[in-house]
Order: C-alpha cells, then sequence, then structure tokens
C-alpha cells in the first residue's frame, strides 16, 4: 500500500509561516495534482512528502511508515523535476541506472530495469545518446525513466512540463496519465496550470496560500466550486462575477443586477436561495454558458471591447452590469468593438457565492 496522509502538517521559515497545519490523504495508485497560483505552497508541500523540506509539525505517512523525520533516501520516493537534472556527460542509459548503480546493485538487474523503463517510455532508440542530443519532451521522458527504475511507493512531479512548448506539453499530458495506468502506482504531481490538472488527475487540490481551498475530482470542481477562489481558478476563461441581489419575482425568485437587468432563477433553485431574498450575492457564470442574441430567457447586454475568434468560438470580452465580463460566443456572431450586443445567459449553470466570504450558497 502506497497512500499518503499528511496530518497537521506546517511549514515556517523563520517566523512566517506560509503552510498552516495542513492535512491531506492520497489514496492508494490515486494521481492526485496539486495546482494553484505561484506561492501557493504546492511546491512546499511536495518537497516536504519527498523529504527536501523539513516539516515544522505535523506528520507525514507513506502507507503505514511515518516518515517524518526520515532523510529523503528512506522514504522510497521518486521525484521528476522542472529541469531534468541530467548529467550531460553521462548517456541516456547511465543517466537511467546512475541510481542504480550508486546503490551496487547487480548489473544484470540494472541492465534489465533500464531496458524495461526505455520499452515503457520509447527511449530504446536514444540510449546511447547523451542529453544534448534529445529534445526536451525526450528529457523528461530520461528523467522519467530515472524515477520508473527505482521502482518507489510514490511518483512526485513538480512542474515537470513548463520548460516545454504547447504542442510538448500536450503530447507529455497524454504520456504521464498512459505511464500512470501502466504503473498503477501512487502519484503526487504540482503544476501552476490548470489544464494540466483538469486533463490529468483523478483528483485535483487547489492550494491558496498554504491552505486547501477545495479538493475534488475535476468535474466537481468545474460545476461545484467551493468558493470564488476555486471558481476564478478553474476553468478558462475565468468565471464572470456580477454583484446581485436575491428578489422574489411572480411566485418564483430572481436576481437583479447593477444596471436593474432581472434575472430569472430556475425553479430547481427557489428552495436553495430563497433564504437569502433580498440580501446581496456573487452572481457567477461561465463564459462557455452564454449565448451571443437575445432568444433566452435571461438576457443581458454587453458592450463589446475586444474580439477574440478561436475558430470554433469567438471570445467577446468586455463589461456588462457594470463589471468585467467575457461571453463565449459563436464564431460567426456578429460583434464589434465598442459595440452594445445582447446576450442570453443559461441559467441552469449559475452559481451564487456570498459577497463577505466568498463561499458557494
Amino acid at each position: 500500500m502506497a497512500y499518503v496522509q499528511l496530518q497537521g502538517v506546517s511549514k515556517a521559515f523563520d517566523d512566517v509561516t506560509v503552510i498552516p497545519a495542513l492535512d491531506l490523504e492520497i489514496a492508494d495508485t490515486e494521481f492526485v495534482v496539486l495546482v494553484g497560483p505561484s506561492g501557493c505552497g504546492k511546491t512546499t508541500t511536495l518537497r516536504m512528502i519527498a523529504g527536501l523540506e523539513a516539516a515544522s509539525g505535523g506528520v507525514i505517512k507513506i502507507g503505514e511508515r511515518a516518515v517524518t523525520d526520515l532523510r529523503p533516501g528512506l522514504r522510497n520516493c521518486a521525484m521528476v523535476f522542472q529541469n531534468y537534472a541530467l548529467y550531460p556527460h553521462m548517456t541516456v542509459a547511465d543517466n537511467i541506472g546512475y541510481g542504480m548503480k550508486v546503490r551496487r546493485m547487480p548489473k544484470e538487474e540494472i541492465a534489465g530495469r533500464i531496458a524495461e523503463a526505455a520499452r515503457i517510455l520509447g527511449l530504446e532508440p536514444y540510449l546511447d545518446r547523451r542529453p544534448k542530443q534529445l529534445s526536451g519532451g525526450q528529457r523528461q521522458r530520461v528523467a522519467i525513466g530515472r524515477a520508473i527504475v527505482r521502482q518507489p511507493d510514490v511518483f512526485l512531479f513538480d512542474e515537470p512540463l513548463s520548460n516545454l512548448d504547447a504542442k510538448l506539453r500536450i503530447e507529455m499530458r497524454t504520456e504521464i496519465k498512459n505511464l500512470h495506468r501502466r504503473l498503477n502506482s501512487t502519484m503526487v504531481y504540482v503544476t501552476h496550470d490548470q489544464v494540466e490538472a483538469m486533463t490529468m488527475a483523478d483528483r485535483v487540490v487547489v492550494m491558496n496560500e498554504g491552505r486547501i481551498e477545495q479538493a475534488a475530482d475535476p468535474i466537481t470542481l468545474y460545476e461545484r466550486p467551493a468558493n470564488t477562489f476555486v471558481a476564478a481558478f478553474i476553468g478558462a476563461p475565468s468565471m464572470n462575477f456580477v454583484p446581485a441581489t436575491v428578489i422574489a419575482k411572480g411566485e418564483g425568485l430572481a436576481l437583479r443586477l447593477d444596471d436593474g437587468s432581472e434575472l430569472g432563477i430556475p425553479r430547481e433553485r427557489w428552495d436553495r436561495y430563497g433564504a437569502h431574498k433580498d440580501r446581496p450575492v456573487t452572481f457567477g457564470l461561465r463564459p462557455e454558458h452564454n449565448a451571443g442574441g437575445a432568444e433566452g430567457e435571461a438576457v443581458i447586454t454587453m458592450t463589446a471591447r475586444a474580439i477574440e475568434p478561436l475558430g470554433p468560438h469567438t471570445l467577446l470580452i468586455g463589461e456588462a452590469a457594470g463589471r468585467g465580463y467575457t461571453a463565449q460566443v459563436d464564431s460567426h456572431f456578429p460583434a464589434a468593438p465598442d459595440q452594445q450586443v445582447p446576450i442570453s445567459l443559461d441559467m441552469t449553470k449559475m452559481h451564487v457565492f456570498d459577497p463577505e466570504n466568498g463561499r458557494a450558497l
């Protein structure tokens, strides 16, 4: 069993606490991605699991073993770094097998593990090359191969794709996900790229200022964010947020925006939001849940400031109800900069948040 547990784990540098007491459980064979903006504590958390940073408090367990005070080499974790960390004077085979050679493992076993890692990663034609003769993606595969041959309990990835171009990033995302399926190992992966997190993870842990804002599968994060931070971070472009007031309208409820627009709340949400009648709220809607035109039941007027054609759809970026607003519309929707256009909203996809603490209502 290679589950990972962090129980009240904290980290402080001198008098500055960067990670308050943090609790996290990662199941055996689970692929968990830690995601968040720069400085949120995700890499520090990963390095504490690896033993590269000493925890200031709490307990770290890998399987049944408490490893909080063990040095990195005794934790049986393998870490893949952002900068590959390959030896430039060694061949691919020597880079992959170096750690086993240092531990004086039998030559036959070293050769067998190198061959197996090369087969899994498609590196067989490159075993005699040196890192400078490889592409960025190939170098990263060598770094992953060096981790595989260790046969670790846990694989740790620290933003391994950030140095690759966009096309290679997509290819390597697929390769790492397929590798997880083949090895059936526990993997903890750090990135600041929410698209990377959403496409790779079994479960995403969204971090902010050393705290976990929400931990859930990607679809839950997207459809039911716990607060405005998660709602804004997950999804590209970011969710729109507009101040509103819940009001009674006819037999039901509606949202009144600052410009006087009234947007009917779907019947299935009346019980949920009824307790907030006549109170200010923050209305959230993702750009992709908008459409150009006034055909829907809920329509706002948007002033488009910039138009970004993306092929299958177009983004309109501007203002609505006195706030910045982005709408995803059909690629042939007629709009021009500084033009006012009607936008229909899919209110079945609406979100409502508490304006004071940002929590989803």
